[in-house]
């Protein structure tokens, strides 16, 4: 059997007067999926276990087919270990967005929490500077894609408290800094950054563009390296991810899975739809499973901008689930999972808690189980409710 999962991040969301009282899910056109809503099994997914954050690390963790309560350490070992980082036990790794602070009266807020979503050229060489000035045989600078970034505390301390960057936005930042024991050297790295960063030549030229500096660093999800089962072990499968976020690359090689690269997929607005689609088919030629990740829809929804999230929905599924659906037909037994990882309201511009949407199609499926169209409400409406690490079982029985 050939198996696929088609990840929306942060694709569910609520209803807006502005879209007629529906979500974007509902009012975006997805025929792809909601051709499987009607013809497979929907239902609503806990991704997010009670206690543990609504991070795209915990709730990819949980599709994937891992039970974070066991596995989950923190985001930033994933990361490190896509970017071929090597932790030792005792080393701490933090993701380090570059950002843009803006003072205003007597406090200073987050601006951008992307630093306008910087090109990865100018933040490869802002990170060789942090390295040259801040670096030292404890503290490591190692630069990753965008403003996505990666910090190594070697024999260093992971019991303070952090905050993501994008639930600050447009918040003053004091009451969101690291807190806790070690807290101190991290705030002290992001002052110190800030008097590396604000001169810098590339900060200068972005200015005279009229682009955002990238003006300081922000550190945030901490932890030390996980150790979880192969998908071989735990699942019998071979398999491959897709996907343009290191995080999601992490989870893949710590589950012995392959990493396919699609030339042109950017994480963001402008990734290479049509690309990840091609590259997932020929990846089952040799695979027997696939995990195909689009960052847009949550990149939309922390911006704020609706419009974008509901290009990056349509988008997904014409140019990703599409092409999957009409691909996928070669093989007689197959079946794939769509759904996104955890809620990104756009209002709110964060992550969110909620059980999210899920549809399972497989080859030889007919009637459903009572959706007419894959969205929130219609999943609440089948009364089906799994948690989130089982559907992987359920995909494969």
């Amino acid at each position: 059997m050939k198996v696929i999962i088609l990840l929306g991040d942060g694709m569910s969301d609520i209803a807006y007067n502005e879209l007629g009282n529906k979500s974007p899910l509902q009012y975006a056109a997805t025929p792809n999926m909601d051709f499987m809503a009607q013809h497979g099994q929907v239902g609503l997914a806990h991704t997010v276990p009670v206690g543990l954050p609504p991070g795209s690390d915990v709730a990819n963790l949980s599709v994937f087919g891992y039970d974070p309560r066991v596995c989950y350490t923190g985001r930033s070992p994933l990361e490190a270990i896509s970017m071929g980082v090597v932790l030792g036990p005792d080393d701490v790794a933090f993701r380090m967005n570059l950002v843009t602070l803006k003072p205003q009266g007597s406090s200073i807020y987050m601006q951008d929490f992307s630093a306008g979503h910087i090109s990865t050229a100018e933040a490869q060489e802002l990170v060789v500077t942090l390295q040259n000035e801040l670096g030292s045989p404890e503290i490591e600078f190692h630069a990753g894609v965008g403003y996505r970034h990666l910090m190594v505390w070697r024999g260093g301390k992971d019991g303070m408290r952090s905050t993501p960057p994008h639930d600050i936005t447009g918040k003053a930042i004091l009451d969101a800094l690291p807190c806790g024991d070690g807290a101190d050297i991290l705030n002290n790295i992001m002052n110190h950054s800030q008097m590396v960063l604000n001169n810098h030549p590339v900060n200068i030229r972005r200015k005279e563009r009229g682009d955002l500096p990238a003006n300081s660093v922000w550190l945030w999800g901490h932890g030390k390296t996980p150790r979880i089962e192969t998908y071989r072990e735990k699942f019998g499968l071979t398999g491959a991810v897709i996907s343009a976020v290191d995080l999601i690359k992490g989870i893949g090689i710590c589950a012995g899975l392959d990493i396919i690269n699609v030339e042109g997929a950017t994480g963001y607005i402008d990734t290479n739809y049509l690309g990840k689609g091609q590259a997932a088919l020929a990846a089952l030629e040799s695979h027997d499973f696939v995990y195909v990740h689009v960052e847009a829809p949550d990149e939309a929804s922390h911006a704020g901008n609706m419009q974008h999230k509901l290009q990056a929905i349509e988008d997904f599924d014409r140019q990703v689930v599409g092409t999957v659906l009409e691909g996928i037909k070669k093989y007689d037994n197959f079946a794939i999972l769509c759904m996104p990882d955890h809620p990104t309201p756009v209002r709110l511009m964060t992550h969110t808690s909620e059980p999210v949407p899920y549809v399972i199609y497989r080859s030889g499926t007919g009637e459903g189980n009572g959706a007419v169209s894959y969205d929130e409400f219609q999943a609440r409406s089948t009364g089906l409710v799994s948690e989130g690490h089982t559907l992987m079982k359920t995909l494969l029985s």
